[in-house]
């Protein structure tokens, strides 16, 4: 080998470890600290229909708290399989909760349009900061976080949900 190919190799394989590096330490969901959890449970959110809640309201049940948008086709994508999983799971104390970072009306529109069968709060862009507490370094969606019925945070989720590995998550606990 020449010495530029031996530069570009050496360049390739520097930047792969970097970009590895960065997308699993840097970008990867972190967990949070107690008083962002705190602050999650205490954080009075609007439902479509202007009632506020809290997720404290939910207080010893195991929580899955899915942070996502209508305009989000990894979000919209989970949907389905969220509503299956809850209404599988309402009787082993699971109570999902959507948080939307969009407008009232586009989530009204979007949990009357898909059948949304468990609540969906409505954030705006407060959202984005609660996930970032909770770990989303990112900022993206769609985001979850899982808590046990005490209340602790058990794991995190960045992107599209992987059902399988979700539902032995909620086995373990």
């Amino acid at each position: 080998m020449n010495k530029k190919t031996s530069l570009f190799i050496a360049i390739a394989l520097l930047s792969s470890a970097v970009g590895i590096y960065v997308g699993t330490q840097v970008l990867a969901p972190t967990m949070p600290a107690d008083p962002a959890v705190a602050r999650l449970m205490q954080t009075r959110l609007p439902d479509a229909e202007n009632q506020l809640h809290q997720l404290s309201d939910w207080k010893g049940k195991v929580l899955l708290v899915n942070f996502w948008a209508p305009w989000c086709p990894p979000c919209v994508a989970e949907m389905p399989e969220l509503v299956e999983l809850q209404k599988e799971m309402a009787q082993k104390n699971l109570q999902i909760v959507g948080v939307g970072i969009d407008s009232p009306s586009n989530i009204k529109q979007f949990s009357e349009k898909h059948h949304i069968s468990f609540p969906l709060l409505i954030a705006g862009m407060q959202g984005t900061e609660l996930s970032r507490e909770l770990g989303n370094q990112a900022g993206g969606l769609p985001f979850t976080v899982l808590l046990d019925a005490a209340g602790q945070v058990r794991r995190t989720y960045l992107g599209k949900l992987n059902m399988d590995q979700l539902r032995s998550d909620l086995a373990a606990l």
